[in-house]
């Protein structure tokens, strides 16, 4: 009875001190934000806050009364923290997250040359959950979105889009144990985030409440931290009100790329193509000087880095333009060769991926029918609850509104089959560690300061982990841009369709390096080149004068949205679209052509010979998308 008794004291004193610091954090942020207005009572901001909660419905991300209370305590004393000691991995040194460009080769080959912590490309968070739905394996050889790690590959951040709490949520629950801490991205410039609203276009105020719910959601999920990646708002001081926003939802670090968030109209510094803004990012961390702010943007060098830490004041440095030039961007961290060469480094040695059948999860097929029934159950309630809502309660008879009073219990049993061991992935068999080797200062230097020999290793690693050939086509022209144009080689680089082909390529570029006399510069070649760059500069003019009229379009007809009609007919084709559309009709081609297409030159792309207008027609000549292809401003994005 006496340690009953001392344990529930001991249990009150231990509630009350956390109050009082909850208590004395609050009036800190207060103190910090510098933002004033009218304040709703902290009843109302908790209610506030519940119900924004209560839109996450999926097995442990919906919390309700004293259990929310106890967790957001519990998470707010983690976040404090977590400001003064943030993280046990260094993150000082960055390798931004790229679609089809921070795949795992990629990481690991910028990690043995200095990079600290690492992203993943950009993953679709709905699209991550659907797809672990039908999984086999651990969600590491799944290929959910194409995501591979291994055990060398850490730290690693898990970066996803998402425009619902309960996706990433679910998503971020997935990757938990795979990674080191889960990345929202609110920075994405592309047409297809413009399209299915996420990345910067959520950066709105109109759309602030649902991204403090998705932060708050992933917060809520896992145990490990949740950054948020950003682009600049309108002013600093609106940039600055969002990040402590993000820090009180439940973010732990915000990388800020410091370009203005992506709109069709802006020109000029700051832009998506002009320099970054990296004094906004200083003024944000004069602000927060307690939390973790990452810059990203203007990095060329190493002197880049530096000199970008210094100015801005941030806790590191992210690049993706410098290191997809130089991975070995963050190289010269690690010492001086010249004077410290017999420094010695442990590196990871690597092994081919392998699925091992022995972690494919057997399937218990009662189960799986019970899950069938009970999904079907649901689906029921949600269509009467869709009658009630169009036609009001009268429109439903006794059994439904019984069904309808079944949907808590339904959803309950739902949510336990995530908890059910044989439906689920095996747990991985890897202890986290791995063999190494030693390898001098003076070593690392030989291939960090040598472009061909970066590129050479690059290649081994694809061949240990596979990606696509366009990734490996595009960071080969990237890392050796200045010898494939040197030696007339930078198209039979675009054209590679394996890698044994690429590696042809490196093979005559070390041929004519060591062996100048070999290459001769080839005069036709040199004007073909030629052509199509004029070709590719005036179909980017032509881009930016159609996105102009349809700017001016919107703006006379008085729409709110001056974005509207350039989302209508944007979606570039595919080669396997173009492909089916050959065989159909006229009427058909054009009607499926207006539905997804009605930008681009249809003439271009199934008359033979191609369009006729050439540099006269409005339309755009964008070559169609296929498995070797790529646009690049679309794979280093956000």
């Amino acid at each position: 009875m006496a340690i009953d008794g001392t344990s529930t004291v001991t249990h009150h004193d231990d509630r009350a001190k956390k109050k009082k610091d909850k208590q004395k954090s609050k009036r800190k942020h207060k103190d910090e934000d510098g933002i004033n207005g009218a304040k709703k009572s902290r009843k109302g901001k908790k209610r506030k806050r519940d119900k924004e909660l209560s839109s996450v419905h999926d097995g442990d991300y919906e919390v309700s009364g004293k259990q929310s209370k106890k967790k957001s305590n519990r998470k707010a004393s983690t976040e404090q923290e977590n400001s003064s000691n943030h993280f046990p991995f260094e993150y000082q040194h960055i390798l931004a997250p790229m679609v089809g460009a921070s795949e795992l080769a990629f990481r690991l080959l910028c990690r043995k040359y200095g990079a600290t912590l690492s992203y993943t490309p950009m993953m679709s968070s709905s699209q991550f959950v659907q797809e672990a739905a039908s999984m086999k394996n651990t969600v590491a050889d799944s290929n959910l979105c194409e995501f591979h790690t291994i055990p060398q590959d850490r730290p690693l951040v898990c970066h996803f889009s998402a425009n619902q709490p309960q996706d990433f949520a679910k998503a971020a629950k997935l990757v938990e144990k795979y990674c080191d801490a889960i990345d929202l991205n609110l920075g994405c410039p592309q047409r297809t985030a413009f399209i299915g609203h996420f990345g910067s276009y959520l950066l709105g105020q109109k759309d602030r409440k649902l991204v403090l719910s998705i932060v708050r959601a992933g917060s809520k999920a896992v145990s490990i931290p949740i950054f948020v990646k950003i682009r600049l708002l309108d002013t600093v001081e609106e940039t600055t009100k969002l990040c402590h926003e993000l820090r009180d939802a439940g973010a732990s670090l915000i990388a800020i790329h410091a370009r203005y968030r992506a709109t069709w109209e802006r020109t000029g510094p700051g832009a998506r193509d002009g320099p970054a803004l990296l004094d906004q990012v200083a003024v944000v961390k004069q602000s927060m000087p307690d939390f973790p702010i990452i810059a990203n943007g203007n990095v060329i060098t190493y002197d880049d880095v530096i000199s970008n830490k210094q100015s801005t004041g941030a806790d590191g440095i992210m690049s993706a333009e410098g290191i997809l030039d130089n991975p070995a961007l963050f190289f010269p961290r690690l010492g001086d060769a010249n004077t410290e060469g017999k420094k010695e480094y442990t590196v990871p040695k690597y092994a081919p991926l392998s699925c091992d059948d022995s972690q494919t999860p057997k399937v218990d097929k009662s189960n799986e029918k019970k899950l069938q029934k009970l999904q079907k159950k649901l689906r029921e309630i949600q269509s009467i609850e869709q009658k009630v809502l169009e036609s009001g309660k009268s429109s439903i008879d006794d059994d439904q509104r019984i069904k309808l009073l079944t949907k808590s219990k339904i959803q309950a049993k739902l949510d336990a089959f995530e908890k059910i061991p044989s439906s689920q992935p095996a747990e991985p068999k890897t202890d986290g560690k791995y063999e190494t080797t030693t390898l001098t200062l003076s070593e690392l230097a030989a291939t960090a300061n040598d472009k061909l020999a970066l590129a050479k290793e690059y290649l081994s690693l694809v061949r240990l982990y596979p990606t696509k050939i366009r990734t490996v086509v595009f960071h080969t022209r990237r890392m050796c841009k200045s010898l494939l144009e040197k030696y007339q080689l930078m198209e039979d680089c675009i054209s590679c369709s394996t890698v044994d082909e690429v590696d042809t390529v490196l093979a005559k570029i070390e041929r004519y390096t060591k062996q100048p006399h070999t290459f001769h510069y080839d005069q036709e070649k040199a004007a073909k080149e030629k052509d199509a760059l004029a070709r590719k500069k005036r179909e980017e003019g032509k881009r930016k004068a159609y996105e102009g009229r349809m700017i001016r379009k919107a703006k006379r007809e008085g729409l709110d949205d001056l974005e509207h009609y350039l989302r209508i007919g944007a979606e570039v084709p595919t080669v396997k679209i173009i492909q089916q559309l050959k065989g159909l009709s006229k009427e058909e081609r054009l009607a499926v052509w207006k539905k997804d297409h009605s930008q681009h030159c249809l003439s271009y792309h199934l008359e033979e010979g191609g369009c006729k207008r050439d540099r006269a027609c409005a339309f755009l000549h964008t070559a169609a998308k296929g498995d070797h292809t790529f646009v690049e401003d679309d794979e280093v994005a956000g």
